[in-house]
């Protein structure tokens, strides 16, 4: 949620910002500033009656003490309608401070200088690229025809037992799967970062916190009936367990990392970029979650880049990074790094990490701050990433690695899977 002491101060930029993402927010911004005065002058004429109450509150009782009853019981009717006047004034304050709430809440947050300009993926900008290409000869088939051919990964009993999008991974590629979590955790734990097993459920509030609700894309599933969430990444949960804490001091550096399962609805996804494990409702990642004081954002970014990286390079796969332009930034984020993997049998590049930070836009939903020097009250900065999801990763690992004796494991996996090949 953008800060309103920004957008009051610094209502330009503000409104830059947010044209870079294809958005025309001057008039949002104006109401916005119009409410905000309005709830302030609200809250003034509400804390004067309130005094006013409380001093005639005393002064009936010195009268009525002193025996100057009939002047006490002119106060007291007073008083009576000052309490009527009080209550329509907190009532007013009250809806004036939710409709500023969800006026602010409702804008995406505003994108770094870096971030280019641009309407969609096509206008995403390359900055790194690894790796060779194995050839079409090399990798012929596609994955969904290597998991039926190796039996890893039955996607028809998937559909029977749930629907599209839920696949059950078997034999070696259930093995394969855990491997890739115990891999990926391993890794970000000597990288620095505490595991956390999450729920898998939130509430309300805590999608509120890191900008996933109000859900415009339809991604969220929601358990009606007990108003809670099933979570899209595990930036969810792991996020959250900050919200409404005060650290008290600035000497912090919060790394944290878990593996959940992911739930997401994909609204409208439909065609061949869902063919396979290019897009399910249901698959496991690995994220990692970072808190930073405001000047270590930056290092600690290219640190989480730098992670990612090294998981990519030592499973042999080549890879490349976008910086995301402006249209396909994320609601929350203030700048976005995909990495993309390449898949031989579909020759395509497929998305399996997007590290983003988000300055201060999660941490003033969910009241993140810390003490500085001064001890004074600051908002943290927060960034996360995948590192990584396995749907894509496991498609690739078996595309690129096949040959006519089976399909290699890389090295690195070997002690994970307990085997070499899959054949």
């Amino acid at each position: 949620m953008i800060e309103i002491q920004r957008i009051k101060e610094n209502r330009a930029e503000v409104i830059a910002g947010l044209k870079k993402r294809g958005l025309d927010s001057e008039k949002d911004i104006e109401k916005i500033l119009i409410v905000d005065q309005q709830w302030r002058d609200a809250k003034t004429e509400h804390q004067e009656t309130s005094a006013n109450l409380n001093t005639i509150s005393k002064e009936v009782g010195k009268l009525f003490s002193s025996g100057e009853r009939n002047q006490a019981e002119v106060l007291k009717n007073q008083s009576v309608e000052l309490k009527k006047q009080e209550a329509t004034q907190k009532t007013r304050v009250e809806e004036l401070q939710n409709q500023l709430s969800k006026a602010i809440m409702a804008l995406p947050n505003i994108l770094r200088p870096e971030v280019p300009s641009g309407n969609d993926a096509e206008e995403n900008e390359l900055i790194f690229e690894s790796g060779s290409s194995p050839t079409k000869e090399s990798a012929p088939k596609a994955h969904w025809d290597l998991a039926k051919e190796y039996q890893l990964i039955d996607f028809e009993l998937g559909v029977k037992v749930t629907g599209a999008g839920f696949p059950f991974y078997r034999g070696k590629g259930a093995k394969l799967q855990r491997a890739l979590i115990s891999f990926f955790l391993e890794e970000a734990s000597n990288a620095g970062y505490e595991e956390f097993s999450s729920p898998l459920m939130v509430n309300e509030e805590s999608g509120m916190g890191t900008g996933q609700l109000p859900d415009k894309e339809g991604m969220m599933y929601h358990v009606g009936e007990d108003d809670l969430y099933l979570i899209p990444t595990a930036e969810v949960p792991l996020t959250n367990m900050y919200r409404n804490t005060l650290l008290p001091n600035d000497d912090f550096s919060i790394k944290i990392t878990g593996h959940t399962p992911c739930f997401r609805r994909e609204a409208g996804s439909y065609g061949k970029d869902v063919r396979g494990l290019n897009r399910l409702h249901q698959f496991e990642k690995v994220e990692i979650v970072r808190i930073e004081k405001p000047e270590n954002v930056e290092s600690a970014l290219k640190e989480m880049l730098d992670h990612v990286k090294s998981l990519l390079e030592k499973l042999g796969l080549q890879y490349r990074i976008l910086k995301l332009c402006g249209g396909d930034t994320g609601f929350a984020a203030s700048i976005t790094y995909d990495f993309e993997v390449y898949s031989a049998g579909q020759d395509k590049w497929l998305e399996v990490s997007s590290v983003s930070r988000f300055d201060t836009f999660q941490s003033n939903r969910l009241k993140l701050r810390y003490k500085d020097e001064n001890k004074k009250s600051k908002l943290c900065h927060t960034l996360n990433g995948s590192a990584l999801a396995l749907p894509r990763i496991v498609a690739a690992l078996l595309e690129n690695n096949q040959s006519p004796q089976g399909i290699k494991i890389p090295e690195p996996l070997v002690p994970y899977t307990g085997f070499k090949i899959i054949n």
